[in-house]
Order: C-alpha cells, then sequence, then structure tokens
C-alpha cells in the first residue's frame, strides 16, 4: 500500500512538473510574441491594417476642407455666361424629440400652418406638403420633399427662412449658375455635383466648355487644420495649419450674348413650327475665326436639365454628317485654282452615268444643255460631277485635304469627330463634289469656307478668347486668329465670292429667297440625302439635310453664316422658306447691330436703344420702361430685376416689350396680348417648356397668371389674329 502511495505522488510531482514547465514555456512564449508584436507596432506603426499615427492625427485633429471657387464663363463682352452659386435643398424635422440650444421645440409644430406658408414658395400644393410633413412612420426623424425640395435659389431659401417655421432646415451645396437659360447650351455645357447631398462636394463639367476646360475652372482646393480635444473642441492657442486653396481661372468665349440671344429665339421659333430633327446656327467672324453665335435645336436647360435626355451631346463637333451641296463651294474652287475651269463650256444636265450609278439632278429632266457658269447657280449636281471629272480624282483629293476635310479642326471642345471621305468608287469620288459620300462635322465646314471669305487664306474656327486668373487679374492664355493654310488662290476666292453672290441675284439661282434688301448676301443652297440604315438613301420630301452657307457682305466678308435642318416633321413650307426664317434676320441684326440709325424706318418710328435693368428695382425698372414707350411684363413676385430679354444694348422698334425677371418666386404672368415673339422671350428667360398654339396675340394660357411655375410641366399658350 505504502508503494502504491510513493508511486502516486512521484506521477504527481511529475505531472505537476509537466504543467508547470508548460506553463512556464507559454508564458515565455506569449511574452516574446508580444515583445516582437509591440516591435513590430512601434516600428510599423500599424495595428490590424490600420495606421495608428493617422488615427491619433484624426482623434486629435480636425481637417476642414477649403473649396475653391470655380471659374466664370464670361462671353466677349465680360457678360456671364455660367458662374459660380449655391443651391438649397430643404428637409423638416417631424421628431418631438429635437430642441434647440434654448431648449424650444426644432420641429414642424404647426402642419398645416407650414404647408400652406411653403406651398407658396416650392410647387407642391398644401395637401401635398401635409402628406410629407406625416410621415407613415411615427419614428422618423426628418423628412424631405422629393424633387421640389431640392435645388432652391438663394432668393427662395431666404424667403422661407423669413418665414420662421420651427423646424424647417436648408443644406448648402455648391452649384452653378446659368443666368441666361437656353443660352448655347451645348457648347457651353452643364456640371454636376461628385456627391448630391454633400457641402463639400465639388462640381464637375461633364459637358462642352465646363468639360473641356475643367481643370482650368476647377481650381484648387485648400484646407484648415486644427488640434481638438476627444470632444472635437478645438484646443485654445493650438497651431492652425493652412494650405491655401486657387480659385479657378475665368474662360472669356468669343461668343457674343447679343447675338447669340436673337439666335436662340430664331431658333426655338423653327423648332415648335417645324419640329426639325436637327438645327444647327452658327455665326462666326470671317476675318478672325471668332464664333460669335452657335446653337442647335434639341437643346436643354442647364439648371433645370430639362430636355437634357433628347440632348445630351454638342452636335456642332460631335455629329458627322453628309454636307450636300454646300460643297459645292469647295468644288467650285479646286476647279477654278486648278485651272480646269472652263464657264463657257456647255454640258447636258438632268442626269449623268458615273461607275454604273445614275446621278441626277434635283430638277431630274434638267435645263437641256447648259454652260458651266451656270451649274453652281442652279446647284446642277450634274455639273459638278463634269468639274470633278475634269480636274481628276487626284487632283480634287488634293483639294478636300488642303481644306482639311477629314482632319479634326482641333477647336477647343471636347468630343470632335475627324468625318471620313469615300473614295474607293468612281461614283464615290464623282458624288463627293455635290457633298454626298463625305462626312464632315458644322465647324470643319465653316473652316473650309473662311478661305473664300479670306483670299485663300483658312482661318482656325475658335470659341476661346483668353483665360485670365481671377487672383492677379493677368491673362494666361490668349486666343488669336490662327491661318491654317492656304488651300486656294485670293483670286480664286474672289471668282467663288461672286458665283456666290449670283445664287442670290439671278433669276434661276437657288438662293433667290436669302435676298435681304440693302445687303450683298453669297450664298449656296445646300440639300443631302440622309443615309438609310437599311443601305442607300431614305426616301420623302422631308428626309432630307437642308442647309445654306452665307458670305455678309459677299465681297469682303464680315461674317459667315450657316444654317443646318434636318427632316423638319411640319413642313408646311419650302425648305428654302423654313431657313431663310433665321438666315434674313440674323443677317440683318448682324449688318444693323451696334449702328445708331438716325432715319426713321417705318412710319417715322425710331430705335430705342435698351437700357440695362439689371439689379434695379422691379418699380424703378417699370418706369423707364414706361418712359422708354415700351411695354413691359414682370415674371416673379420680387423687388429686383436680375434678368431682362432683351438684353441692354440691343436696339429695338419703339412699342416693343421687354421681359423682366425678378428675384421673388418665379411666378406665371398674365401674357394676354402678348406677341409670340413675347411669348419667346418668357419661354427663353424662364427657360420653361413654352407651346404655342395659333399665330397673332395670345388669348389663353394653360398656366393661370400668379401661379408658382418652378416644375409646372408644359405651358399651352394659344394665340388669335386681331
Amino acid at each position: 500500500m505504502s508503494k502504491f502511495r510513493k508511486l502516486f505522488k512521484n506521477k504527481a510531482r511529475r505531472n505537476h512538473y509537466i504543467v508547470g514547465m508548460v506553463i512556464l514555456i507559454a508564458t515565455a512564449f506569449s511574452f516574446i510574441l508580444f515583445i516582437q508584436r509591440f516591435a513590430y507596432i512601434s516600428m510599423s506603426k500599424q495595428y490590424d491594417g490600420v495606421n495608428l499615427e493617422q488615427r491619433t492625427k484624426q482623434k486629435y485633429e480636425n481637417v476642414d476642407k477649403v473649396n475653391a471657387k470655380r471659374g466664370d464663363i464670361l462671353d466677349v463682352n465680360g457678360d456671364m455666361i455660367a458662374g459660380d452659386s449655391t443651391i438649397y435643398n430643404i428637409y423638416a424635422i417631424v421628431s418631438k424629440k429635437s430642441k434647440t440650444m434654448a431648449g424650444k421645440p426644432d420641429y414642424v409644430v404647426d402642419r398645416e400652418k407650414t404647408a400652406r406658408i411653403l406651398s407658396k414658395y416650392l410647387p407642391l400644393s398644401a395637401k401635398q406638403l401635409r402628406q410629407y410633413l406625416s410621415p407613415k412612420n411615427k419614428k422618423q426623424y426628418q423628412v424631405e420633399f422629393g424633387p421640389s425640395g431640392r435645388g432652391l435659389s438663394i432668393e427662395i431659401k431666404r424667403k422661407i427662412a423669413a418665414q420662421k417655421l420651427p423646424g424647417i432646415h436648408f443644406v448648402e451645396l455648391p452649384s452653378r449658375s446659368y443666368p441666361n437659360g437656353v443660352f448655347a447650351t451645348n457648347l457651353v455645357g452643364f456640371t454636376q455635383a461628385n456627391n448630391a447631398n454633400d457641402q463639400n462636394s465639388n462640381i464637375s463639367g461633364v459637358m462642352g466648355i465646363e468639360k473641356y476646360f475643367n481643370k482650368i475652372l476647377a481650381g484648387r482646393d485648400g484646407k484648415k487644420i486644427t488640434k481638438v480635444d476627444n470632444s472635437g473642441n478645438e484646443l485654445p492657442d493650438s497651431q492652425v495649419i493652412e494650405k491655401s486653396s486657387a480659385d479657378g481661372s475665368n474662360v472669356y468665349l468669343t461668343l457674343n450674348s447679343k447675338i447669340q440671344q436673337y439666335t436662340e429665339i430664331l431658333a426655338q421659333n423653327i423648332d415648335e413650327k417645324y419640329e426639325p430633327k436637327d438645327l444647327q446656327i452658327l455665326v462666326m467672324n470671317a476675318k478672325t475665326g471668332a464664333i460669335e453665335a452657335a446653337t442647335q435645336r434639341p437643346t436643354f436647360n442647364p439648371t433645370t436639365g430639362k430636355g437634357l435626355d433628347t440632348s445630351w451631346r454638342d452636335t456642332l463637333v460631335e455629329d458627322q454628317f453628309e454636307p450636300g451641296s454646300v460643297m459645292k463651294i469647295l468644288t467650285l474652287s479646286a476647279s477654278i485654282d486648278s485651272g480646269n475651269y472652263n464657264p463657257d463650256e456647255l454640258y447636258k444636265s438632268g442626269t449623268v452615268e458615273v461607275g454604273g450609278r445614275t446621278i441626277g439632278d434635283w430638277n431630274t429632266a434638267g435645263w437641256g444643255y447648259i454652260p458651266l457658269s451656270e451649274a453652281f447657280t442652279r446647284s446642277s449636281n450634274v455639273g459638278m460631277v463634269k468639274l470633278e471629272e475634269q480636274m481628276g480624282a487626284k487632283t480634287w483629293m488634293k483639294y478636300m485635304k488642303r481644306f482639311r476635310i477629314g482632319d479634326k479642326t482641333g477647336i477647343e471642345l471636347p468630343g470632335e469627330v475627324a468625318g471620313n471621305i469615300s473614295y474607293e468608287h468612281l461614283s464615290d469620288q464623282a458624288m463627293t463634289s455635290f457633298g454626298q459620300s463625305v462626312n464632315v462635322n458644322t465647324i470643319q465646314m465653316l473652316q473650309a469656307f473662311s478661305a473664300i471669305a479670306n483670299g485663300g487664306k483658312m482661318i482656325k474656327p475658335q470659341i476661346i478668347k483668353k483665360v485670365v486668373n481671377p487672383n492677379t487679374g493677368k491673362t494666361t492664355k490668349t486666343y488669336k486668329r490662327e491661318v491654317v493654310g492656304q488651300p486656294i488662290k485670293a483670286s480664286t476666292a474672289k471668282a467663288v465670292q461672286k458665283a456666290m453672290r449670283k445664287v442670290v441675284t439671278e433669276n434661276y439661282g437657288t438662293g433667290m429667297v436669302y435676298n435681304v434688301p440693302g445687303v450683298k448676301v453669297g450664298v449656296k443652297t445646300g440639300t443631302a440625302q440622309i443615309a438609310s440604315p437599311a443601305g442607300g438613301y431614305l426616301t420623302g420630301s422631308n428626309n432630307y439635310i437642308f442647309s445654306v452657307a452665307g458670305m455678309i457682305p459677299y465681297n469682303d466678308p464680315n461674317y459667315i453664316v450657316y444654317v443646318t435642318m434636318k427632316q423638319p416633321q411640319k413642313m408646311t413650307e419650302a425648305p428654302e422658306r423654313i431657313l431663310s426664317e433665321v438666315f434674313n434676320p440674323l443677317v440683318k441684326r448682324l449688318v444693323n447691330q451696334g449702328k445708331s440709325p438716325t432715319k426713321a424706318t417705318e412710319a417715322g418710328s425710331q430705335y430705342v436703344s435698351i437700357p440695362s435693368l439689371l439689379d434695379k428695382s422691379t418699380n424703378d425698372s417699370l418706369a423707364r420702361i414706361k418712359d422708354l414707350d415700351l411695354q413691359s411684363g414682370v415674371i416673379g413676385t420680387g423687388n429686383k430685376v436680375v434678368q431682362q430679354l432683351p438684353a441692354s444694348g440691343e436696339k429695338v422698334m419703339p412699342d416693343q416689350r421687354i421681359v423682366l425677371l425678378t428675384n421673388g418666386a418665379m411666378t406665371m404672368p398674365d401674357l394676354t396680348g402678348w406677341s409670340k415673339n413675347d411669348v419667346l422671350k418668357f419661354a427663353e428667360i424662364t427657360g420653361k417648356q413654352v407651346t404655342t398654339k395659333g399665330d397673332g396675340y395670345v388669348v389663353k394660357q394653360s398656366v393661370k397668371s400668379g401661379h408658382v411655375i418652378n416644375g409646372s410641366g408644359k405651358i399651352i399658350v394659344t394665340l388669335k389674329n386681331k
């Protein structure tokens, strides 16, 4: 028994020893691991993938972002096109737990009153607002008001804040202001916030000039770093570290606001009357290449985004098309310049066979045997084919390359396409002579036309005048006249100018409708077939791209005007008649701008120069308008004018209407008695979608006078002749 006890004791002692050794070894191993881990953390300052040094800094440092001001986009005279702005989102706290620092309710106390007051400033009814303010989830802390509660202007925000409604709050967000509404919108572009609900978010350009010059416009953000305690309170006498922000540069365009605004009105009128699938209007200074006006339809409102879904690109550079008969300007130039032009040679018009394909004139019966000198004036395709054959395919291609057809212009706009020339078959070679089987963009054609206007020297179209650093006021970059080649001789250019004049003056010319009394206009008309997705070309009287390119005046051009219109859906007039509704009044405006007529224009009337009413009181502005024997129209409930149409400096006939937009809620005016042109001004200055029915003067409107029109949808206006 004693033996057993002794054996048991020895085993127990041995077990204790083993356990003790295990514990000792485990402790030593753990200590070694701890030392290694501690050393690793001390040296690497990392724990579980977290940088401890940065984590400590974050805890005891407060970093505030200092947003740089985005640069402005201005017109050639420094008038604002796009500028930095602030918008506001409104929300309401509905939880009764919310209190102010003074212990007062910071939630919506009176839903009926709050809904009634907000309905005056938001495009929502009192009933809709009550529904928002009465959420089904009783535990909900706050509510928003959907799209109608976002993107409020500073004026609306101030008016609501002045009501001192408990529980009503605002979030301030960076934004972009486009005070002219629809104004070369696709060319200028627009911006989007990187985070639509973050007040520290930046905005970036996503189209046009805003996109192309985004880095220059955006500037550089700064930051401010302060030391704080555990509760986030700034420590007294702590050192403040600041990294200065650098505001974005201002970009001045070559656009002339007065011409641009008038162009927009003309474009809108054509868009509503004839509903083309695409419309482009461009005005370029023939001497410098400066684009003074450019617009397209469809377009969109950069403030509201309305229309963006059908107009998401700048068609001036991003779309390519077959130019049609305006290409004959280049064909005639090449024929004359290469020494192959014989104006007195007769040819048989009507149709011609080339490479197994029949090519016809627009008048397929032809005019019999006519001299080549009449081919351009009559816009004869067969005549152009004859010129191309006499030059030879190689010579004609050489001249197209001299005119840079198929090459990008390099204009400062994103997404420019190069176009292309189909030249494999004899029929394609022939068809390029009258603008088919060749694809271009609009700016390319303007550049080519400039050679005819400048004695053979081709000028690059410019949209940028200069870039200015707002911090120093110094111009950092200037864009000047740039000659990009001389495809033809000066004598050739003069001959083509005379040919363009004949298109207007000869009784067989295709451009007689573009004759503007008192102005020596030279033009070339165009009718281009549209390629069918199924092959070949579309058929039907409206399935064309109709165009006109004009020199004003023809013999020493100051301006080049180029208008294209694709597939008008309501072709109630001949296409050249439709285009003349843009071209002719635009030419008159270009010739008369800046002049002060001393003679009566009609019935002894004198032009009235429009004064600047911006930032003036509404009442003073109305009195001034009355003194000038002009009519007025006021949009909004404010006491200060923020926009006007026509713009200051423009000249109008007496009794014309000046439309004013005030800083108050955007309310509907009484349009009774307004002319169609007045209604277009209303649509332009508000950015609203307005549909007109009939002609004459307004007798009915779908939205009642005094109603807030933010988000009101389409406005229908009925007109009748007196």
